[in-house]
């Protein structure tokens, strides 16, 4: 087995700091895009329930349309 090398502490600096930035990237993205996809989910949800509306008046008038017995 071979004995571990030591690592440079600029390596090591480097490193970490690649680390916090990459957090500090990622938390301010989250931050930016949390509202988008909010506002995206909210307007889908508004679409949402005008699409069933509509899917339920059209399966009505496709019932009231079909011949019946009773006519």
């Amino acid at each position: 087995m071979v004995p571990p090398v030591a690592v440079s502490p600029l390596i090591k600096t480097a490193r970490y700091s690649a680390l916090l930035a990459g957090i500090v990237f990622g938390k301010r993205r989250y931050d930016e895009l949390k509202p988008i996809a909010a506002e995206e989910r909210r307007i889908e949800e508004e679409e949402k329930k005008v699409r069933e509306e509509q899917e339920k008046i059209a399966k009505a008038l496709a019932e009231a349309s079909e011949e019946s017995i009773l006519k």
